[in-house]
């Protein structure tokens, strides 16, 4: 029998600065609840929205794998590895912090905010040379289907990751159904509904909900709408 720990959107965190508006599904900075402190080796998932023009300063991170996935508008992206570049609607980005790094991000626009999911997972192994990749996917290719975007395989298919994790987006059409099957034992999967109503392993989620299965061979995925989909699965120790 699966594990299940359901967060509704409006429980997550909540940080309003003006300039960002930030949703935390797990304790972040100023949000710290005991009970929501990671899933697996997921540690971070923040929803941000940030002002035209503004964002964050140069700041350091180590030993994590960061992973930004934009949902509307453009982030720039700059790092103290030399990476200067700017991530789009479709673009998904990966930092390996490793041994340290610093970096910066920014709404790459004047007029418009920038919508973006910044994930943070812990990695497999530690104090790794600092490393960046980002690519562009084909949105039809999650057309009504899973598309891998973040994977421990270095292909030429999907990001690396330091560590034994899947991402998969999916843009569903309402009606879709299709049963995940878990890349490796041990893995946990966590879903979070960017838009749209979903129903995972019978459990109905809406837009921002986020829902972590575990002990499960296999998760089933009905979109009662239109719907966008996150999936991350992730070792639960």
């Amino acid at each position: 029998m699966s594990k299940k720990i359901i967060h509704r959107a409006n429980t997550r965190g909540h940080a309003y600065h003006g300039w960002l508006d930030s949703h935390h599904t797990f304790s972040f900075a100023g949000y710290y609840n005991p009970e929501r402190m990671n899933f697996g080796v997921l540690r971070v998932l923040n929803d941000d929205i940030v002002a035209p023009g503004m964002g964050f300063g140069a700041h350091p991170h180590d030993n994590m794998e960061i992973i930004s996935i934009p949902i509307s508008g453009e982030l720039a992206h700059q790092d103290s590895s030399g990476n200067k570049k700017v991530i789009r609607t479709n673009d998904v980005q990966i930092m390996s912090a490793g041994s340290g790094l610093t970096h910066s991000e920014f709404n790459n626009s004047e007029t418009d905010k920038v919508n973006f999911l910044q994930i943070w997972v812990f990695p497999k192994e530690h104090n790794i040379e600092p490393r960046y990749e980002q690519k562009t996917f084909n949105p039809e290719d999650r057309q009504n289907k899973l598309q891998v975007v973040v994977s421990p395989v270095k292909d030429a298919e999907s990001i690396w990751i330091n560590q034994d994790a899947w991402f998969t987006l999916g843009t569903l059409k309402s009606g879709f159904a299709e049963d995940y099957k878990l890349r490796k034992t041990g893995n946990g999967v966590y879903a979070f509904v960017i838009d749209g109503e979903v129903e995972l392993d019978g459990e109905k989620l809406n837009k921002r909900d986020g829902i972590g299965i575990y002990d499960t061979e296999s998760i089933s995925i009905k979109a009662s709408s239109d719907a966008e989909l996150l999936l991350m699965e992730i070792p639960m120790n």
